[in-house]
């Protein structure tokens, strides 16, 4: 598997599934369970890859994989 999400991406990917995250703690009933796609994100800053970027084709990562 190669890299395909760089550093500025991951960083924005982090804060933005943590924050959806913290929708499981603020928001009551059926609409708390939203806040977990925040692990998406969250799960593709940590692993540095992203299926869909692999699907479009787009790389955010300045090292070169080959």
């Amino acid at each position: 598997m190669i890299n395909n999400v760089g550093g500025i991406d991951r960083v924005l990917r982090v804060v933005l599934g943590l924050a959806l995250l913290a929708f499981c703690f603020l928001l009551e009933g059926p609409a708390r369970w939203i806040g977990l796609v925040g692990a998406v994100p969250l799960a593709t800053a940590l692993i540095g890859w992203c299926p869909f970027y692999s699907f479009m084709g787009v790389n955010t990562c300045p090292r070169s994989n080959a």
